[in-house]
Order: structure tokens, then C-alpha cells, then sequence
């Protein structure tokens, strides 16, 4: 357990407060600590540091992620047990940050506006899966203020109100001293009856400066438990085993059916292997096995709300020398090993000599050998100076032990023949002899101070004798004689030398080849053998990439012209029985052939290893196309120029609309050839196409999109390809636009001609018509040809439209007709003032004569000007007058045959004044008026009067009637004794009359009883009469996609209903018809018709005298697209 942390500072003089943290009862204060093995994960640690009274400050704390696959686990503590990740507020902080360049995740603690309470020991500890590190700091606040025991009792139920702070920080704040009397409170029985985690509460509430002294006084007392509702048996206060031992945890549970939790330092324990969990009737148990010194902490359980905690402390055993060193007695030279075995694995020893450690380092003759439980001291080549007493300690006890060094008497030596160095190949044998005195005494052979046992030895006399019949590497090295009891020895040296080798054969690589995709790592081992080691030069091609020098300072053959190259990417490695080449990242120039040349003073050998790096392809050329259509196109490309040193297996093709960034795969099985089609384009958008190359290593990058195309497809045939005039030397042919034109539209048409016999086709038109008629001109006469009609767009030109039989060019005589527009049919009316343009065309060839009468006389050309062409005829009136009026006779004539045609023009003006206005009787408030029509009626029929009246004092002039068609009308109510004029207006289509005709005499309207008047009896006019039409319905031609109307007039009395009607079928709520009716006129409206709308239609009038229907055929000609306004002329019309 860890001690307690003294809060106070005795220097200034203030109480001292033990801070115990939570859980901690007065039993556990003469425990030790044991800290759990720490790794270092913080590369940054929080300092201490001070602070004024409500400034603030911050600690930090680093943690390198480098090598960590998850943020770590980053906890602060205040004192032991406080986490202060519940404590955030407005006084505290904590703030994590991550730098993703640096890798180190920061994590920080700000404190803010620091009260006095707050410092003390604070800790971090970072948890990373296994691993462990924690670090301590303290904090001081300056200025804190020195609170009077008494002052805080007075306020410990004010202290409450700054809860979610730091510590009991409401506790601390300083108050005004109030002078009342405190009550006393007796500590001692708040301590027994309170829990160990309020211990520092209740110190820090009541003063209390020797908390340790006062809590070792309550230990020995006897405190009374309060009955727990939920543990019917509690932990022990605390637990002890030994390291490596197993431990048992039960608590006996009032209630079984309650949910339980261990927790270890706070953590939940989770069950595992170590931590096993019973349950027995009631009772719960939590088995530790194997336990270390990490599970020394403190372990708590909960059962619902209630909590009870222990102490687990492991205690580590001592390590005892099972078996003693034993004593050794040798000879100089001679190696010594010292055993001895413990109790435990891995426990620390110490070697001793004569009570003083023995060194074991690098470079001492001392070396140690663990071996489990045995522990081993070695000392080669022991000297006398190696006495002594050795001796190991253990923390369970010491064993001791005499070595001592043999002592020899020794004789002089003599040497008449020393050991001499020796030079030898491989396989050749060794033969070494010396020759000493005195002769009798045997001797060893060492070599590299390995004792020689196995070779062929021999002694005679003097001469002493080591034999090798077939050398080895092995038997290179230092060889030493020495007499059995002398120090002196005799020494040579044996060079084994071996001509250098390059094991190609030992690898698996057919021809020595090796394959790599590039960018991975190539390391290219090489075994190789050779004594000494050997020179080892790496090269590709005629280039030098690295050589290794092992003992040589020159070696023939290079010289000066070795180059020495190093680098990152590529390095060469040699060892003692290999060399490496490694190429970190391959890449394609790294392909070649590497040459390895190895030398030492043996000789030379040279190994080659060809390296073949396969790539994926480089991305083919931007692909072209040559042909686009209406929804495909053919596109090719050229194979990329490096196939990633593999064959390409195939392609794959992707396509996109030029203003998208969306590629669409169009292929999924690999195209072979160099040549593909797409399909199913939409006409009229440009696309693009790109390709990729594919070998067995992957999918090359994406080529350079190819020119943006439009796939457009050429118009069909033109259609109704007719002739339309024949001379001797021209021939004029018409025709209609093709049915489907597409997206790229009709740029004009080509008309070619052929004169029957030949197959040559000659363009009539050097550049393309736009209009869909066209002459050709420059023929001779009385040949026959064949025409055909080209439609050309963006895309080409279309299937030829042909006229079927063939043309005789010679001219026609065609007789003459007059098509009179339609409404030149009916009386063709315009004011005076008004402009007079009509069009009357008509046909006949050659070109008809063309001649006007007015009533049978010449026009004259002074008053009406007249235009013909050869097709239409055009009379025009600048102004018109009303002498203008009258019958239009147009003849057209063509040799011997005429046509002729009367239009009816009525130029109408305003009509004159009624005549003879007067006033026939005057009765009551009524006046009976009497005129007669005006004289002049405007050259058009009257439509009607208006009448006004005017009182004789103001002479105002108000309007009693309008629209009236008879000439006679009664006047009524008007004022009694008031005098009247009136007068008369006459109205025709152009509007009312310049003046007005006058009464001559007023009537005088006069009271009741001054006059009487015998009125005279009338019998009404019974106006009822059938439907009677005026007007009929009129044939009618009309052109698709413009409106056309039908119009009718009907007379009847009472108003009749009018029906609609097309083909016998009542026209009802159809939107593509509109229907008018004003004054008995009716109209019917085809909105925009087709060919279909075409057929009888038919207008009745039914009321309840009868019924009246009049008929007309309406034929719709022409499609329903319109034509363009430029190409639209009379015969289109018609």
C-alpha cells in the first residue's frame, strides 16, 4: 500500500492534514508500496510547479504513438484514489490533441482561478494494452489562507456549494468570523463511526493535525459494523499470498439475486484464466491464480449500491541455495566452473572472492552462465592469481567454496626446433613438429586455445608431432604446445586458404532468373565461400554498383576503376558465407543482368543474375477515331510502348460524356485486338474514349482521352421527290424534308442527274440548296435523265431519294388555273384609307398571259397598280377609295386556254345622316319618333341607329338607345313639363355617321289631365321563328399546325343552342376545339390541326320551334411539323 501524502508544509507553519484517498483504513497505514514495473510511454512528464491563489495553470503530458495502434488510456489522479475525470468544471480542464506529422498525442490539465485547496500531489498514468508508466508532481498555492478551526465547523454546511470542483473545496473558503458559540463535537466518535474514505473529509473539516497518530489509537479499538443489508459476510480487511501462490475472495450475499461486480484499483475484473469467479449458494468467490506483484492493489465488490473493499498484498519469497559450489583443485590453464543451483528461476546472485564481488563484465576473465535454477562461474585459462575462496549470495542464504591453483615444479626447457607458421590450401594436409627438452615430459596442443583431442598426435622422445591429412577452414587458427607443468609455450599460426566460390546452383531460379513486380522488395541472396574472406564486387551491365573489401587492401584486374556507389533504394550486403543485394523499391530499370565478382589471394570467381522486373503497362497512346454514327463510333489505339515486361493479355475500354466526369466501363471480358466499337450513344453529345492496358501484373493507368466526337447519324432519304416544271433545256424537280433529320440537322441537299444509258451521276448543285426545290439547268433537249435528291449533314450525306421513271426534257404545255385563296371567294371588304394587296396565284406553262377588268373595262394603271409573276398575279391599292368598288375579272391564258376569276372588292366609308326626322306623337312621358334611312349608305348595309335626346334649357346631348335597326322608335320615360329634341345617328360596319339628323320642333311633355290622348290599340308582333342559318359553312382547306375556324350565321327566336359536331360526333369539352357565338354569328376554332382533324363537321341550331344544320368538309394538308416562315408560300397553303 502506498503511504499516506502529508499535505501541510511545517515550515510555514500551517496544521498538517494526511491526505489517505479512498477506501483506506487505518490498518493499512504501516504497509509498503510496491509500484508495478513501469514502460516508458510518456516522453514528456508534467513538472511540479506553483501557483497564486485564483491564477491558472496547466500541466502536460506527451505520449509518442509511433508504434501504437490505438490511442493510449491517459488517467489524472489527485492524491491516490481521486480520478479527476469526474471533477471537470469550470475549475478544471483536460484537453487531449493529436498531431498527426509528429505522431504524439498531447494530453493537458488546465486548472483554473486556483483556490487554496487544490495543491498537493497530482499523477498521470498512461495504459497501453500491457503497457504501463505513471508519473507524480506536486503543486503549491501561494497565498493560501490560514483558516481557524473554529471558522470552519461554523461553515461546514455552507461548503456544499461548489460541488463537482476539484476536492471539498466549499470546505476551505474563507468566511467572516462570526462570534457564536460552537457547539462541541466529539471527534474521537465521528472517526469510529465513519467510513475510511471520509477520514481526510473529516481532518480537513475539524482540524485535525496527527490524523496517523489518532487513527493508530482507533486501530486498537473495537468498532462496532453497521449491519450491511446486502453482504451477510464482507471481505477481510486485507489478504496476504506468496508470489506465484493463489488467492481466494468470498463474500456471503444477503440477497442472491443481486447483480455483482469485482473491481481491481477501480477497474472492473472481467473473468479470464487468472481471474476465475464461483458462485455457491450465496456465496461468491473470485479466484486469483499465479498471482505476481501486479495484483498487489486494492480490490473492492459491489452488490447494488453497497461497496466493501480489501488489501491484496503478495509477498516475494526469499531465493535459497539448493545446492552448495563444491570445491575444485586444478592446474594452470586449465578452465574452472563453479556451479551452483537456487530455489528460483531468474533470481539475482552475486559471485564473490574472498568477500569481494567478482566482476562479470565484457572484459573480464570472469563469465556466468544461467541455466534455469543453475547458476555457473566460468574462468578460462586460470592462473594462480585465481585462488581463493569464492562464494554466491542469495536473498536466502550464501554457499562458499576453495579454489585453488595447482602448483608444478618446474624444469628448464629447451627448444631446439619452435613451431613454425604454415601456409596451406584447402584439403592439403598439416603437418606441424617441434622438437623440446626434456623429452619425457608430455605435452597438449591447443588451438585458439581449444584443447586438440580428436587429430593425429604424436610424441617420441623430443619430437612432438600434429598431423592433418586433409585441412578444413576449421583447422585455420593460432595452435599452442604446452609441457605438462610449464607456463612456457610454443606458438605458430596456420593460414588455410580457399579460392573463392559463387553458389549459383544452390538457388531455385531457372536460368537464374529472378522475377520481381516492381515496387516490391528484392533481396538477392548469394552464397558464397572463400578463405579469406573474398573481395566482393556487385555489377550490372559494364557498371560497378558496390564492392566489399575483406582484408585486401588491392586487388588486380580493378585497380583505380572501381567505383563505389551507395544509396538508400539499392545496398549491398556481405557476411561470411553470403552477399545481398536489396532493392528497397524495385523499378523497371532495375531489369538487367548483376555480375558478381569475387576475388581473395586464391583467386577469382564471378557469378551473373539476370533480374527481370515486371511492371503493369505504360498507359497506351490517346486512341483515335476515325468513323462515328448515329449511336457508335470505331475507335483504335497502338499498344503501349513498354508491356511492363510481360504480355499484355488485353484491353479495357471506358467512355464519358465530355462536360461529365463519370468514366463507364464498357467492356468486362479483355479485348484482344487494338480495335473496338462502342454502342449506344446518345447522338448529338460528344463523348470521349480512353483505354487501359492489362498484362498479368494489374491494369495499366488510364491513356490520354482521345478528341472530343459527337456521334451523329445521317438524315433519312428526302421524301416525295416530284417534277415540278419541264423545259427544253431545265427541269425543275421538288421534294419534301426527310421524315427523320436527327441531331445533327440538315445542313442543305445535293441533286445529282444522270442521262439515261450512263452510269455517271452528275451534281446539278456545286454547293448545297437549302430550299427544297431546285432547276437544273444546261440540259439538252429531248434527253432523258434521272434525278436524285441528296439530304447532307455533319455526319454525310443520306440514302439517295431517286424518281422512279425517268425524265423527258422537252417542255410542257400545262393548261391554266386560277386558285383563288380562300377568302378572295367570299366579297373582299377594306375601308377607304385602307391599303388593297391581294395574291391570286394560279398555274400554267409556259408562262400564262395575264390580263384585269373592272366591269368590263381595263383598269386603270393610275389608280391600281398590278404585278405578275409566273405563278401569281398581285393587284395593289395604295389608298382606297369607294370608286374602287366593284367586280375584278383576272384571265390567264396559255395559248389557247384561259381560265378567268371575279373578285368582288367593296370599299366602304361611314354612312350619311337618317333623313326626315320627326316627331310623329307625343302622350304621356312618351315620345314616337319616325325617320328614314340616309341616302348614302357608306357603300355598306346599315347595322343601326343611335338615338339621343337633349332638354331645350341645358342643350345636353344624351344618348337614349343604340345599335337600333328600325326606323321608327318610342321614346319613353321622360320628364313631365321638360321640352326634348332629338336626333339620329345611322351606324354601317365602319361606324357611326359624320352628323347627326335633327328634330325641327321639340315635344313638350305635359301633365296628366291637360291633354288627352285617345291611345290607339296594338296588336304585338309575334317575333318567334325556327332556326334559319343565313350563312352556311364554307369547304375548307387548312395547313397542319396552323389554326383554321369555321364560321356560319343563324337566325331564330328564341336563341337556339348550337351543337358542334365532326363526322356526326358532338364536339364536347375538347380542349382542341373553341366555339364563339355573337350576335347569330358562330365560330368553331381547330387549335394547330393534323391530318387526322380532317372530315365532316357539321353546326346545328335547335330551339322550341325547330332545328336548321349546316355542313362543311375540312381537309387538312401538309405534316404537323410547320415549315420554316422563309419556305412557306401560296401553294403550301393550298
Amino acid at each position: 500500500m502506498p503511504e499516506p501524502t502529508k499535505k501541510d508544509d511545517q515550515s510555514n507553519g500551517k496544521p498538517g492534514v494526511w491526505s489517505l484517498g479512498e477506501g483506506q483504513g487505518p490498518e493499512d497505514l504501516d504497509k509498503s508500496i510496491d509500484t508495478p514495473p513501469l514502460s516508458t510511454l510518456l516522453i514528456e512528464r508534467p513538472q511540479g510547479g506553483s501557483v497564486d491563489l485564483g491564477a491558472d495553470i496547466h500541466f502536460i503530458a506527451k505520449v509518442e504513438a509511433k508504434d501504437l495502434l490505438r490511442k493510449p488510456t491517459v488517467k489524472w489522479f489527485k492524491g491516490k484514489w481521486m480520478d479527476l475525470a469526474s471533477k471537470t468544471g469550470k475549475h478544471l480542464q483536460l484537453k487531449e490533441t493529436f498531431d498527426r506529422l509528429t505522431k504524439i498525442h498531447t494530453f493537458e490539465m488546465h486548472i483554473i482561478k486556483a483556490k487554496e485547496n487544490y495543491g498537493g500531489n497530482y499523477r498521470c498514468e498512461v495504459n497501453y494494452k500491457d503497457k504501463f508508466d505513471s508519473c507524480s508532481f506536486d503543486l503549491e498555492v501561494k497565498g493560501r489562507v490560514i483558516l481557524d478551526p473554529v471558522i470552519v465547523l461554523s461553515n461546514v454546511s455552507e461548503g456544499q456549494e461548489d460541488a463537482g470542483e476539484l476536492d471539498f473545496s466549499g470546505l476551505l473558503k474563507h468566511r467572516e468570523h462570526k462570534q457564536e458559540d460552537v457547539p462541541e463535537v466529539d471527534v474521537w466518535e465521528i472517526l469510529k463511526n465513519a467510513r475510511p474514505d471520509e477520514y481526510e473529509k473529516i481532518a480537513f473539516t475539524y482540524g485535525i493535525t496527527d490524523l496517523r497518530g489518532l487513527l493508530k489509537r482507533l486501530k486498537k479499538t473495537k468498532k462496532v459494523e453497521k449491519k450491511s443489508e446486502a453482504f451477510a459476510k464482507k471481505l477481510d480487511a486485507a489478504y496476504q499470498v506468496d508470489k506465484g501462490g493463489k488467492i481466494r475472495f468470498m463474500v456471503d450475499l444477503a440477497d442472491p439475486t443481486v447483480e455483482l461486480k469485482w473491481y481491481k484499483n477501480g477497474q472492473e475484473i472481467r473473468s479470464t484464466p487468472k481471474y476465475i469467479f464461483e458462485h455457491k449458494g450465496t456465496q461468491r468467490i473470485m479466484v486469483i491464480n499465479n498471482c505476481s506483484m501486479l495484483d498487489d492493489a486494492a480490490y473492492s465488490v459491489a452488490a447494488g449500491d453497497e461497496k466493501c473493499t480489501t488489501e491484496l498484498f503478495v509477498k516475494e519469497l526469499p531465493v535459497k541455495i539448493v545446492k552448495t559450489i563444491e570445491a575444485v583443485k586444478t592446474t594452470v590453464n586449465e578452465r574452472i566452473e563453479l556451479e551452483c543451483e537456487v530455489s528460483e528461476e531468474g533470481a539475482q546472485v552475486k559471485w564473490m572472492k574472498n568477500g569481494v564481488e567478482v566482476p562479470t563484465g565484457v572484459r573480464s576473465r570472469y563469465r556466468v552462465k544461467v541455466e534455469g535454477t543453475k547458476h555457473t562461474l566460468v574462468i578460462d585459462d586460470a592462473s594462480k592469481d585465481d585462488t581463493g575462496v569464492y562464494s554466491i549470495m542469495a536473498t536466502g542464504g550464501t554457499s562458499e567454496a576453495n579454489a585453488g591453483c595447482l602448483w608444478v615444479p618446474v624444469k628448464p626447457l629447451k627448444i631446439f626446433q619452435d613451431l613454425q607458421d604454415i601456409t596451406l590450401k584447402l584439403g592439403e594436409p598439416l603437418k606441424m613438429h617441434c622438437e623440446i627438452f626434456p623429452g619425457n615430459v608430455p605435452g597438449r596442443w591447443y588451438r585458439n586455445g581449444q584443447l586438440i583431442q580428436q587429430l593425429r598426435l604424436c610424441w617420441f622422445h623430443r619430437n612432438h608431432r600434429l598431423e592433418v591429412e586433409a585441412t578444413s577452414l576449421h583447422d585455420s587458427g593460432d595452435y599452442t604446445f604446452v609441457l605438462e607443468g610449464y607456463s612456457q609455450s610454443l606458438s605458430a599460426k596456420v593460414h588455410i586458404i580457399d579460392p573463392p566460390r559463387v553458389h549459383l546452383e544452390t538457388l531455385n531460379f531457372p536460368d537464374n532468373t529472378v522475377t520481381i513486380v516492381a515496387g516490391n522488395k528484392l533481396r538477392l541472396e548469394i552464397p558464397i565461400s572463400g578463405e579469406p574472406a573474398p573481395r566482393v564486387v556487385w555489377m550490372k551491365g559494364e557498371r560497378v554498383l558496390f564492392q566489399r573489401l575483406h582484408m585486401l587492401s588491392s586487388v588486380s584486374g580493378f585497380g583505380n576503376q572501381v567505383i563505389l556507389e551507395s544509396g538508400h533504394r539499392v545496398h549491398a550486403e556481405t557476411y561470411g558465407d553470403h552477399t545481398s543485394l536489396t532493392i528497397e523499391v524495385t523499378e523497371r530499370e532495375d531489369s538487367g543482368n548483376y555480375k558478381i565478382v569475387l576475388q581473395n589471394e586464391a583467386g577469382e570467381d564471378t557469378g551473373s543474375v539476370k533480374v527481370k522486373v515486371v511492371d503493369i503497362p505504360d498507359p497506351p497512346e490517346a486512341p483515335l477515331v476515325p468513323v462515328v454514327g448515329g449511336d457508335w463510333c470505331s475507335m483504335t489505339w497502338d499498344p503501349p510502348i513498354y508491356d511492363g515486361s510481360s504480355p499484355i493479355l488485353g484491353y479495357f475500354v471506358e467512355r464519358k460524356k465530355k462536360q461529365s466526369s463519370r468514366w463507364m466501363r464498357l467492356n468486362f471480358d479483355l479485348i484482344k485486338e487494338t480495335t473496338f466499337e462502342p454502342k449506344k450513344m446518345i447522338e448529338g453529345v460528344p463523348y470521349e474514349v480512353r483505354v487501359f492496358a492489362v498484362n498479368a501484373i494489374g491494369v495499366s493507368k488510364a491513356s490520354e482521352p482521345s478528341k472530343a466526337f459527337v456521334p451523329l447519324a445521317v438524315t433519312s432519304e428526302p421524301t416525295m421527290l416530284v417534277v415540278d416544271d419541264v423545259t427544253d433545256d431545265t427541269v425543275t424537280m421538288k421534294w419534301r424534308p426527310p421524315d427523320t433529320i436527327g441531331a445533327a440537322g440538315l445542313d442543305g441537299y445535293l441533286v445529282e442527274y444522270c442521262v439515261e444509258g450512263t452510269d455517271e451521276w452528275i451534281p446539278a448543285n456545286k454547293g448545297l440548296t437549302e430550299k427544297t426545290k431546285y432547276t437544273i439547268t444546261g440540259l439538252p433537249t429531248n434527253a432523258k435523265i434521272l434525278v436524285r435528291v441528296k439530304a447532307v449533314n455533319a455526319a454525310g450525306c443520306s440514302t439517295p431519294r431517286t424518281i422512279q421513271h425517268s425524265i423527258l426534257v422537252k417542255e410542257v404545255i400545262e393548261p391554266p388555273k386560277i386558285r383563288i385563296p380562300r377568302h378572295l371567294k367570299q366579297t373582299y371588304t377594306r375601308r377607304v384609307g385602307e391599303a388593297v394587296n391581294l395574291v391570286v396565284p394560279f398555274l400554267g406553262k409556259p408562262r400564262p398571259k395575264v390580263s384585269w377588268l373592272k366591269e368590263g373595262q381595263p383598269i386603270d394603271p393610275t389608280h391600281v397598280s398590278i404585278r405578275n409573276t409566273e405563278c401569281d398575279s398581285i393587284i395593289f391599292i395604295r389608298k382606297a377609295e369607294r370608286s374602287h368598288s366593284g367586280k375584278y375579272e383576272l384571265t390567264v391564258q396559255v395559248e389557247n386556254h384561259t381560265d378567268t376569276a371575279i373578285l368582288d372588292i367593296q370599299i366602304v366609308d361611314l354612312p350619311g345622316p337618317p333623313q326626315a326626322v320627326t316627331i310623329e306623337e307625343v302622350w304621356g312621358e312618351n315620345v314616337a319618333l319616325d325617320w328614314s334611312p340616309p341616302k348614302d349608305i357608306g357603300n355598306s348595309p346599315i347595322s343601326g341607329y343611335t338615338i339621343q335626346k337633349a332638354d331645350k334649357k341645358t342643350m345636353e346631348w344624351y344618348t337614349c338607345v343604340e345599335h337600333y335597326h328600325r326606323t321608327c322608335i318610342t321614346i319613353s320615360d321622360l320628364v313631365i313639363g321638360n321640352e326634348y329634341f332629338f336626333r339620329i345617328y345611322a351606324e354601317n360596319m365602319c361606324g357611326l355617321s359624320e352628323s347627326a339628323t335633327q328634330t325641327k320642333d321639340c315635344a313638350l311633355i305635359v301633365k296628366e289631365g291637360t291633354a288627352r290622348l285617345r291611345t290607339p290599340e296594338y296588336i304585338d308582333h309575334d317575333f318567334k321563328e325556327p332556326p334559319r342559318f343565313t350563312q352556311p359553312l364554307i369547304n375548307t382547306f387548312a395547313v397542319a399546325g396552323y389554326n383554321a375556324t369555321l364560321n356560319c350565321s343563324v337566325r331564330a327566336n328564341p336563341r337556339p343552342k348550337v351543337i358542334w359536331m365532326k363526322n356526326k360526333i358532338a364536339i364536347i369539352d375538347d380542349p382542341r376545339y373553341r366555339m364563339f357565338s355573337n350576335q347569330g354569328v358562330c365560330t368553331l376554332e381547330v387549335r394547330k390541326p393534323n391530318p387526322y382533324d380532317g372530315g365532316l363537321y357539321a353546326c346545328k341550331a335547335v330551339n322550341d320551334l325547330g332545328e336548321d344544320q349546316v355542313e362543311c368538309r375540312l381537309e387538312v394538308k401538309g405534316d404537323i411539323k410547320p415549315q420554316k416562315p422563309g419556305n412557306v408560300s401560296w401553294k403550301t397553303c393550298l
